[in-house]
């Protein structure tokens, strides 16, 4: 079992920057590559960010490319969200995932990821 504990949501104004945080613990981190989803209030979940087990590759949705940065440690068991440029349409709960199947490509489906965290609200005022 993983267990993943996301932290450093909050509020922040349009324009502003925050990093998050999800710790996991459990499981060799560095055998799962790990994503990022958000859900705003009366939308589904989407997909933010992904990054590879050694992190080395990375990939965005288009809504927040060129805008955050996906990151990972594996000596601290941590993967990160360095979000900047904040706007108003980024406010939902972020969530931290891990996939553990080996794949070809980083993966940006929900259903496939095997291991969530508990999220974290971020909320951007305009």
């Amino acid at each position: 079992q993983v267990q993943l504990v996301e932290s450093g949501g909050g509020l922040v104004q349009a324009g502003g920057s925050l990093k998050l945080s999800c710790a996991a613990s459990g499981r060799t981190f560095s055998v799962y590559a790990m994503g990022w989803f958000r859900q705003a209030p009366g939308k589904e979940r989407e997909f933010v960010a992904a990054i590879s087990r050694s992190g080395g590759n990375t990939y965005y949705a288009d809504s927040v490319k060129g805008r955050f940065t996906i990151s990972r440690d594996n000596a601290k068991n941590t993967v990160y969200l360095q979000m900047g440029s904040l706007k108003p349409e980024d406010t939902a709960v972020y969530y931290c995932a891990g996939d553990v199947a080996i794949r070809s490509y980083l993966n940006m489906n929900e259903r496939e990821y095997d291991y969530w965290g508990q999220g974290t609200q971020v909320t951007v005022s305009s």
